[in-house]
């Protein structure tokens, strides 16, 4: 899908609250090899390798467009590559990175039932999964989408289509019994409230073009403007107040898998 970097950072600061929750999740160990799933336009990657001394990190996505961006963050110990994280959890299975870390990309992949041990089985024993994604699919800016898609012209542009993130992220203790079954040895499952302090109901819109309603943007084409056009209408009705207050809900995870057991 056509990200644009520009406007995923005009909210740069909102976005990387949660970054520094999970970072904090993380075991600090020299020489760690890692790998940043969905990494994006790379500052947050840069920093999660400044913070692990002599780490060999990898940043990894599948958008041309922010590894572009990416690029000047590269130095020694951390380079960026695309691909995508289906591809990465469909390896060999090799246990091969210390610590897996993702900041709200895993949202973006189907079928997080198989997905999420796939990639957990990607850690070494006594390494880490650190992950945080969106969970706020029910709050009014994301019903709206859903409400204006349904209508017409855009339910025809559609035809059917619904965005992965309603169909794909679990409830906090599912993922917490996938980490169980999966062998984790300590697992840190929670759900988390940022509160955000916006200008008003388009101010919102904003914030929702450049993530939620980017896959919108892809398939709907010429009629986008016009679905904005009424999205963005629908906002200011629904939430007048001016500040705004927003609250994104999030997911948070910090799992430790298990060492090998001794006889």
């Amino acid at each position: 899908m056509p990200w644009n970097p520009d406007r995923y950072h005009q909210f740069q600061k909102e976005r990387s609250a949660p970054f520094e929750d999970a970072l904090a999740l993380v075991t600090v160990r020299a020489g760690l090899r890692v790998v940043d799933l969905g990494c994006g336009t790379g500052e947050l990657t840069r920093r999660l390798a400044d913070a692990l001394p002599d780490c060999d990190a990898l940043g990894l996505d599948s958008s041309a467009e922010m590894l572009a961006k990416a690029a000047p963050h590269a130095r020694p110990g951390l380079r960026f590559e695309q691909g995508s994280i289906e591809d990465f959890a469909s390896g060999e299975g090799e246990a091969d990175y210390d610590l897996i870390f993702s900041h709200a990309a895993l949202q973006w992949v189907d079928d997080h039932q198989r997905l999420i041990p796939r990639l957990f089985q990607r850690v070494r024993s006594g390494g880490q999964f650190v992950a945080q994604m969106p969970h706020n699919f029910s709050h009014t800016a994301h019903r709206l989408i859903r409400d204006t898609a349904a209508e017409a012209p855009f339910a025809a542009h559609l035809g059917g289509w619904s965005p992965i993130p309603i169909r794909a992220v679990l409830e906090i203790d599912r993922y917490a019994e996938l980490f169980f079954a999966a062998g984790a040895a300590a697992i840190t499952v929670f759900e988390k409230v940022y509160p955000h302090l916006l200008a008003d109901a388009d101010a919102v819109a904003d914030w929702t073009s450049g993530t939620a309603l980017v896959p919108y943007a892809e398939r709907l084409g010429d009629a986008y403007p016009a679905f904005m056009e009424r999205y963005r209408a629908k906002l200011r009705e629904a939430l007048p107040e001016s500040p705004l207050f927003y609250g994104f809900r999030r997911i948070l995870w910090g799992v430790t898998r298990q060492y090998p057991r001794t006889a």
